[in-house]
C-alpha cells in the first residue's frame, strides 16, 4: 500500500456499528492524487520519496514554473502539494493517479492526519496558554485578564530582558498540527472518503494530509 495520500476535510458526522453504539467521525475527501515528481536514493536528490499533487487549479491562478512542473506529468497545475518520503524505490511513474483504495479497508487500521490549525488571531494569555486571570475582587481594577508579572522573569538580577518562550499574548493559530494514531472507521471508495474516528486539524474545506500511523500497527 501506498503510505499517505493528500485530501479535504469536509467535516463531521457520526455512524453506527452492527450493536447500535455510536462512533463521531470526520469525512476526508482523500485524492485522487497524481504523482508530480519522482526522487530516487540513486539520483541527484539521494533519497527515494514522491511529490503528489491534489485539487486542481486553473492556470490564470498559477505561475509559469508551476504550470510546466505539472506538464511533465501531463496534468495541469494543484492547489496542495506535498512530498512524501519511502522506505524503498517508488513503485509509482510520474503521472500515476492514487486513489482512496490506497488505504483499504482491513489493511490500515490506524492514521496520522497532518493539517494547518485553525487561525484565531493575536489572543491574550487566558485563551491563548488558559491562565486564570487575576482576582475578581479585592482592588483587581480592570486587570481581570491580565497575565500578571512579566518583568520579573528577567535573564539575570540585573537586566529586563524577557526569557525566550515567556507565555505572552500573541498569534494563536495557524499553524501546522498533527494529531496521531486515530482510528480509521471506514473507507468509501466509490466517492473518495475516509472517515476518520474523531476530530482533525483544520476548518471545513482545509486541505490535510493522512498518512499511515508511525507509532501504532
Amino acid at each position: 500500500m501506498f503510505p499517505a495520500i493528500l485530501g479535504r476535510k469536509i467535516g463531521m458526522t457520526q455512524v453506527f456499528d452492527a450493536k447500535g453504539k455510536r462512533t463521531s467521525v470526520t469525512l476526508v475527501e482523500a485524492g485522487p492524487c497524481v504523482v508530480l515528481q519522482v526522487k530516487k536514493a540513486d539520483g541527484a536528490d539521494g533519497y527515494d520519496a514522491l511529490q503528489l499533487g491534489f485539487d486542481d487549479r486553473k492556470p490564470h491562478r498559477s505561475t509559469k514554473p508551476e504550470i510546466g512542473h505539472a506538464r511533465q506529468a501531463s496534468t495541469g497545475p494543484k492547489y496542495f502539494v506535498r512530498e512524501v518520503r519511502l522506505a524503498g524505490p517508488a513503485e509509482h511513474e510520474i503521472g500515476a493517479t492514487i486513489g482512496v483504495d490506497a488505504f483499504a479497508e482491513g489493511e490500515v487500521k490506524w492514521v496520522d492526519v497532518v493539517g494547518t490549525s485553525k487561525g484565531k488571531g493575536f489572543q491574550g494569555g487566558m485563551k491563548r496558554y488558559g491562565f486564570g486571570g487575576q482576582p475578581a475582587s479585592h482592588g483587581v481594577e480592570r486587570k481581570h485578564r491580565s497575565p500578571g508579572s512579566i518583568n520579573g522573569h528577567a535573564t539575570d538580577l540585573g537586566g529586563g530582558r524577557i526569557k525566550k518562550g515567556k507565555r505572552m499574548a500573541g498569534r494563536t493559530g495557524g499553524k501546522r498540527s498533527t494529531i496521531r494514531c486515530q482510528e480509521l472507521v471506514a473507507v468509501d471508495a466509490e466517492h473518495n472518503l475516509l472517515l476518520i474516528r474523531g476530530g482533525i486539524p483544520g476548518p471545513k474545506g482545509g486541505y490535510v494530509m493522512v498518512r499511515k500511523a508511525l507509532t501504532k500497527e
